[in-house]
Formats: structure tokens, C-alpha cells, sequence
């Protein structure tokens, strides 16, 4: 049974809230005031409830309803990657007409539709429906009319339009002030950088860019990034490309085989002097002999270079010729 409460009044206005509460949580749905339109309300984190908001609205799954929060803190604990800039709207609009579409927190168990794992969070600035939302907590929340209709701006209108698919409607006078049109709440995606606004409403595009100057309009493309001043983009392949420098580039190596070997692996040729090399005779320029001394034989190269030094000619004297398999002498 639908039942309505006139809020101005102390006395109804603490029994629709009770009755408002009981029937939230046997997940039937009511409608209440915010501070831009007259809102129908359900559990978010009840499936049914949610289906019940929709179905009630002619609506699909296609398009799932905001969830309303009672106080700021209750930002990080429903929504996760909260950027910086986002934050800063938040702190300067809430409570107020703006919505903010954040990443869900994976941990929740909820099922507000088709949100690709999405949610629309906002905070109105209205007395009846913060003090609904300390009772009963985030609540999924979509203007109180029929899809394709008018925005309800007094319980009475959405009684008109939603009938007894709502339990308990809860009247606190016209909103947002009568004698104006309905605003809805404007909504900014807030799930990437640049900010971009989704829906203009209450909050207008020249507020935001003041708290935040990047929030791009609806519509309006992101500019492109800008490149380094040794970066130019190449247009056929849309990609940036290194621009070729002066004097930057290595010098390219010669091929192996054109290239000249080091002098302490190259094989000397037949004039050029060196270990075992000839002279233009054929005779090598050093001999080789073993000379016999106290400490047994040695080695001894002659060559011309010392052939007349005395103690080189008195060595080759008494020096044994040594014959590669010849046995030394004992």
C-alpha cells in the first residue's frame, strides 16, 4: 500500500523517514526529494530492489541509476582509481548537482545493470534525503518519472507518473525552487584522464574548469600530446619518429674482409722483418743454437744485429748446433 508523508511537518517528517527505512530495506522502493528533481530510491546492493527501481521506470538494464552517498568518506570505500583532479571536484561540489562516474571496487556486491564495471556517484545537498541516506546507506537513485517524461518536481507529480510501483513518497516542497525548471545533475566521467563531461546540468563547464582547468567539454575532442622538439610525427604511419641529427650518426665500420689487421696478429710478409722471417736470399736472418753452461743447455738466437759484440762470437764459438730430434748431451 502507497503511502505519503509531508515532510514539512516534524511529526510526519520522522515517521516517513522510519517508514522509508523499513521499506528500503524489504527492498521495495520510495521516492524522496534531492536537491534538483524528486528521486525514486532502492537498496543498491539488492538486485531486486534495483530491477524493481527500473521496471518501475520503463527502463532497461542498459541504463543503470547513480548511487547516492551520505558523506565524502564513503568515496574510496565504492570506487576505486580515484584521480587527483576528480578528488578536487568532489571536495569543492559535494553535496551538490554533480555526478562522478568512477571505476566500481571489485569487492562489492552489487548489481545496479549494465555498468561494464562502472558506478555514478554523487552527494545531494538536501537535508530529508542525507538524513534517509544515514539510515540506510548508499542508495541507487534515478529521477522520480516515467523514461521519456518530465523530471517530477513534487511528490504529488511523481505519485502522478509512478503510482503504486513505490511504497512510501516522501513531500518536502518543490525542487529545485518553484517557479524554475527541473535541473538534472551534471555528470563528468571521471574513470580517465583528461576529465570529460558526460551530461551538462547544475554545474556549469566554466565552475568546473575552475577547480579544474583540463575538464573537457561534452564533446569536445582530447588534444593531442605534445612532442619533444627532437620528435616529429610521421603522418603515413601516425607514429612518432626520431628526426635524423647532424653529426649524430656512427661512422659505418668497414667489412672484415677490406680491413687491415692489427700488426700483432698480421703475418709478416717476406721483406719485413720478424720471428722466423728470410731475407732476400732465402737464409734467415737469426740461428738458433743450444749453448751448454752450468745450468744445462739454453736457447741462443744469433742475429746480425749482435754478430759483432765479443761475447756474441765467443758464445757462437762454444755454442752446440741444435738440431730439431737430436738427444741433448749429458
Amino acid at each position: 500500500m502507497t503511502t505519503s508523508y509531508n515532510c514539512t511537518s516534524e511529526e510526519q517528517r520522522a515517521e516517513g523517514l522510519e517508514h522509508a527505512q523499513r521499506a528500503i530495506s524489504e527492498k521495495k522502493c520510495v521516492v524522496m526529494p534531492t536537491d534538483t528533481v524528486y528521486g525514486i530510491a532502492a537498496d543498491a546492493f539488492s538486485p531486486q530492489a534495483v530491477t524493481m527501481l527500473l521496471v518501475s521506470k520503463g527502463r532497461g538494464r542498459h541504463m543503470p541509476p547513480p548511487v547516492l552517498i551520505p558523506r565524502l568518506n564513503a568515496l574510496d570505500g565504492l570506487a576505486t582509481d580515484v584521480s587527483e583532479e576528480a578528488r578536487k571536484l568532489a571536495e569543492a561540489f559535494w553535496p551538490g548537482g554533480l555526478t562522478l562516474i568512477f571505476h566500481a571496487q571489485p569487492s562489492l556486491d552489487w548489481d545496479l545493470g549494465e555498468t561494464r564495471g562502472t558506478v555514478a556517484l554523487r552527494m545531494p545537498d538536501d537535508e530529508i534525503a542525507l538524513e534517509l541516506l544515514n539510515r540506510t546507506g548508499p542508495l541507487a537513485v534515478s529521477s522520480a518519472n516515467r523514461t521519456g517524461q518530465a523530471a517530477a518536481q513534487t511528490a504529488s507529480e511523481a505519485r502522478t507518473q509512478l503510482a503504486e510501483s513505490v511504497e512510501v513518497y516522501l513531500e518536502g516542497g518543490f525542487r529545485p525552487v518553484e517557479g524554475t525548471e527541473s535541473v538534472a545533475s551534471t555528470i563528468v566521467d571521471a574513470t580517465a584522464l583528461p576529465l570529460r563531461v558526460v551530461r551538462d546540468g547544475a554545474i556549469s563547464l566554466e565552475r568546473l574548469r575552475e577547480i579544474v582547468p583540463g575538464v573537457l567539454a561534452l564533446g569536445e575532442a582530447a588534444p593531442e600530446p605534445r612532442l619533444k622538439p627532437h620528435l616529429t610525427l610521421n603522418r603515413r604511419l601516425k607514429r612518432p619518429r626520431l628526426k635524423q641529427r647532424r653529426n649524430r650518426r656512427p661512422r659505418r665500420k668497414q667489412p672484415r674482409r677490406n680491413r687491415p689487421r692489427p700488426l700483432s696478429t698480421r703475418r709478416p710478409g717476406p721483406n719485413e722483418p720478424g720471428p722466423g722471417s728470410r731475407s732476400p736470399s732465402g737464409r734467415r736472418r737469426h740461428r738458433t743454437v743450444r749453448r751448454r753452461t752450468h745450468r744445462g743447455h739454453q736457447r741462443v738466437r744469433f742475429g746480425r744485429h749482435h754478430q759483432g759484440c765479443p761475447r756474441a762470437q765467443s758464445a757462437q764459438r762454444h755454442a752446440v748446433p741444435f738440431e730439431p730430434g737430436f738427444p741433448p748431451p749429458l
